[in-house]
Order: structure tokens, then sequence, then C-alpha cells
């Protein structure tokens, strides 16, 4: 038997089965939302169903845990709003489930990973258009080849870029990889594509595996590897990657898979995806959160796709990041991301009813989401822990996150 509080806060024994999220409904009770899915539950290829795969992305919650409180919470045609919008992970599964949804988010890598996930695609035109683009590239690459006097030097590609973002690219990359990479942005931004956004999204991620960095180490390497090294992840000596048409076509034909699989599933509901600083955004009429905000001193959202920003010349807004690695947990930063978060949340109450719910999803080990709440003055319906006991990678330690479900007074 579980004790009150074990019922209050969401903590099973392991022969208390797993919620099986398409089982969720309004009337499910909270005490009956077991959360902590283990690997047997829900393996790697169910968590990274579809387009939740497009582009790897660290932070991010599993869909798995959206659409429990979505099944939950919201009705369809109703609208959920995501002020710390990330990945995407709620919008999508926002749509799947007939909900309408808005997203905001102040970091322009993610506004286009979003709006290239959440798209209507004519599914034949947009197979068309990615392996047009990937075949396009071939070709100029193979004429390139064939004609030595052709073969622009990486330099010469990069007159698009500023100094900032060229330097950074030729430390980064191999000669090879990067003529084929800046070959393919050249054929994308010049040719006649409807959805460029998605084959943005293609070429970021090959750049992603392309750049010279150990193959055990994509998340947040250091320095450039330029020598032969010892390899965690193959167990053996690795050679620093030098070329990416390989990714391309990889990753290319992982796209059109996901997107037609998505298509499948989707819906005719809303998405909305904006770029802003939610401190400072006009919500729109909504009927309810749900969102999993940036944590204190943790990541910097920015930094993880700064090869993307570079080649595809975003602006960097990281400075308006809340919560990022590079300001620490402090306790000066962790009292300004306090501050932060509750003038996102009470523009996001603005715009709710009364009795709204917001679900907010946090690895609160500073135990700052009591305060937050107090600030706000929402009421306090539940908070469950979630026991996330498997990562990926070589970040393999176990921790909790928790779930706060509050309602607008």
């Amino acid at each position: 038997m579980l004790t009150n509080e074990e019922r209050r806060v969401g903590i099973y024994t392991e022969s208390h089965q797993p919620i099986d999220p398409a089982q969720v409904s309004p009337d499910t009770p909270l005490e009956a939302l077991n959360l902590n899915w283990r690997e047997r539950d829900l393996p790697e290829r169910v968590r990274t169903k579809h387009v939740h795969r497009l582009h790897p992305y660290l932070g991010k919650f599993i869909p798995q845990l959206a659409e429990v409180f979505l099944r939950k919470f919201f009705r369809p045609e109703q609208t959920a709003l995501d002020p710390f919008v990330g990945s995407g992970t709620t919008l999508v599964q926002s749509n799947e489930l007939g909900i309408h949804s808005v997203g905001y988010d102040v970091s322009a890598f993610n506004v286009i990973l979003c709006r290239a996930k959440t798209h209507t695609y004519d599914v034949a035109q947009m197979r068309r258009e990615v392996l047009g683009a990937l075949a396009c590239t071939e070709r100029a690459l193979q004429r390139a080849q064939g004609q030595l006097s052709l073969l622009m030097e990486p330099r010469e590609l990069l007159y698009e870029h500023t100094t900032a973002h060229a330097d950074y690219l030729q430390q980064w990359y191999a000669p090879q990889a990067l003529r084929e990479l800046l070959t393919y942005r050249h054929i994308v931004e010049h040719g006649d594509y409807e959805y460029k956004d998605l084959l943005r999204i293609i070429l970021s991620r090959a750049a992603r595996s392309a750049r010279l960095t150990p193959h055990y180490d994509l998340d947040f390497p250091k320095k450039p590897q330029t020598e032969p090294y010892w390899c965690y992840k193959h167990r053996r000596i690795c050679e620093p990657t030098t070329d990416a048409l390989k990714f391309l076509r990889r990753y290319s034909h992982d796209t059109v898979r996901r997107v037609e699989e998505f298509a499948w599933v989707r819906t005719d509901a809303r998405v909305e995806v904006r770029h802003a600083d939610s401190r400072t955004a006009q919500f729109p009429p909504a009927d309810g959160v749900l969102t999993s905000p940036p944590y204190v001193g943790l990541i910097d959202y920015h930094d993880q796709h700064a090869y993307a920003y570079h080649l595809l010349n975003l602006t960097d807004r990281s400075a308006c990041e809340i919560g990022a690695a590079s300001n620490g947990a402090s306790e000066r930063a962790k009292a300004q991301y306090v501050q932060d978060i509750v003038a996102v949340f009470r523009r996001a109450l603005d715009s709710l009813p009364t009795g709204a719910p917001l679900i907010v999803v946090a690895n609160d080990k500073h135990n700052l989401y009591g305060e937050i709440a107090a600030q706000l003055n929402v009421q306090v319906e539940s908070v469950l822990q979630r026991h996330v006991n498997r990562r990926t990678g070589r970040r393999s330690s176990e921790f909790y996150e928790s779930i706060f479900i509050w309602r607008k007074p």
C-alpha cells in the first residue's frame, strides 16, 4: 500500500506499473500517474518517435510525459501555451491530440526547429525538396571535383558569413566537410524551396555530426579534435571526421521518413511558434500552460547549437537566456531565476481563465518552485516526482524531476 504522502508526490514501488499515456483521461486520478518509466517501458525509439528526433536537443522532456498531462488537463479544440517551447514537444503532442498550441522561445534556432517539426507539409513535395536539395549538392560537388578549377576553398564559400562566424566554422570543420556543408547551404538559401526551415534543420543536424569533435562528446566539446583519439563510444582509436556529405545523406532520408510518420498522426489543430522573450511577450488567450522551463546554471541553450548559429547566420540572444549555465547557480543567480520565471508566468496567468491549469516540469534541485508558486499566488493542486532512471550518451546519472500542477485562482 502507498502512504498518503507517496500518493501526493507520486512516488511508486517497482511493482506499481508505469502509466500508459494512451489510457489517461480527464478522470484519471493523479495518484494513478506513475511516471517512472524504465527503458523496457519506453525504449528510445518510442521516446524519439517521428519528428521528435529531427534534431538532438538537450534538456527536453519526453513526449509521453507531455501526452499524459495534455490528456488529463486539456480537451480537443482548447489551446495549450508553452512559454519555453524549446524543441517543441508540447506543440507536437498537442497537435496529435487535436489541441491547438502556441509556443514562445528566445532562441532563433529553437524557433526554426519547432516550425520544421510542426509545419503542415505536402508530403510528396517535401520528399522532392529534401531529396532534390541533396541531389543538387551531390552534383555540384561532383562537378567541382571533376574540374579542379571549380573546387572552391571553404574561405571562398564563406563570403556570406561574418568574420566571427567564418572563424568558428574554419576552426571546427575539416576543409572537405566545410565545403560540403556550405555547398548545401548555398543551394538551400538560393534555391526555390518552400520548406527551407526543414532543409536548414537537416543541414544543422549534419553539421553537428561533422564537427571536429570526438564521437562520444557531441554535446559540449571543449576544443576541435584534429588528431586520432581513443573513442569511448566505439572502444577503439578513431579518426576525426573530415566529411559531411554522408551525414547530409543519412539525415535527409531520416527526415523524410520522420515527417511522413508524423503526417499519419497529425491533426488540423493550429500550431503557432513565436520568436520572443517570454518575460515581455504578450501571450494570446489560452486554456492552460504545459511547459518545461530552463534549469538553473545547467545548460547554455544557445551554445549547445553554436554550430547552427554560425552556419545559418542566426542572431545570438544568449544574453536573454533564463538560468544560463554561464551565470552559474549562486544565490544571486537563483534569485534572478525566480524573478524571471515569475515574470513569465504572471504574463501567462493573464492569458488564462480562472481555474486553468499550469503544469510545469522542472528539475527543482534548488527548491525554488515553492517560492515561485507563492509569489504567483497560484493554487497548488499537486507536486509529482518522477524518477528519470535512464539517459543516453555518457550522461548516465539518475535524477528526479518535479511536475508542479498549479491552478489560476
